[in-house]
Formats: structure tokens, sequence, C-alpha cells
């Protein structure tokens, strides 16, 4: 079982930044693929940005390319989400999700654990 915990939303003006955190249990984490999500109310989660087990292989959204990077530090259980030049737009709920598969997936059913989500606004 792996428990995720998100951390570091908040409110910030376009064109800011913010950096949010997803801290996991559980000694398994480094063969996890990691994961941001933003909920899509009657359908699948939409996927922001993904990243393998190793931190080598990555996926991005259309809308968040060149302005979000995906890390993750094996080390420390934890994967981040640097957000660069936000937009309204880019205002949710966003989710830390793990897949027991080591490979970065788009695909929401493959992901088997999830946080409660953290809260992003981003002001005019």
């Amino acid at each position: 079982q792996v428990q995720l915990a998100e951390s570091g939303g908040g409110l910030v003006q376009a064109g800011g930044s913010l950096r949010l955190s997803c801290a996991a249990s559980g000694r398994t984490f480094s063969s996890y693929a990691m994961a941001w999500f933003l909920p899509a109310p009657g359908k699948e989660r939409e996927l922001v940005v993904t990243i393998d087990w190793s931190g080598g292989s990555t996926y991005y959204a259309d809308s968040v390319k060149g302005r979000f990077t995906i890390s993750r530090e094996n080390a420390k259980n934890t994967v981040y989400l640097q957000m660069n030049s936000l937009k309204p737009e880019d205002t949710a709920v966003y989710y830390c999700a793990a897949s027991q598969l080591r490979i970065a997936t788009r695909s929401e059913p493959a992901y088997h654990y999830w946080g409660q989500g953290t809260q992003v606004t981003v002001s005019t």
C-alpha cells in the first residue's frame, strides 16, 4: 500500500510560479511511475504530466509543455511539479498518482494510488 500526500498548492498571480510536492509512504516508491492529474467531472481524470520510475522518461500534456516540469527524488520518496508562467486556466485541484507500472503511462486506470489533491488558484 502506498499513501500519497500533496503539498505546495496556493494562490498565485498569473505569470507566477508554484512547486507542488507529493510525498509517498512505502519502500517501493522508486519502482512506481508517478503522475499529476486534473479532475474531469463525468470523465477520466486528465493527465497533466507523468514520469517513469527512474525519472528518465516523461510525458507532458500540450497545455503545460514548456511551463511545467516534473522531477523525482527517489531517496526522498517525493515527486515534484514545478509550475511556471501560470495562467488562470491552470486553476484546479492537482492530484498526485502512483502506478505499479514502472513506465510513464497516460492511462488513468493504470494508476493505483491517489492523493487527496492540492488546490492551485491563479488570479488575473
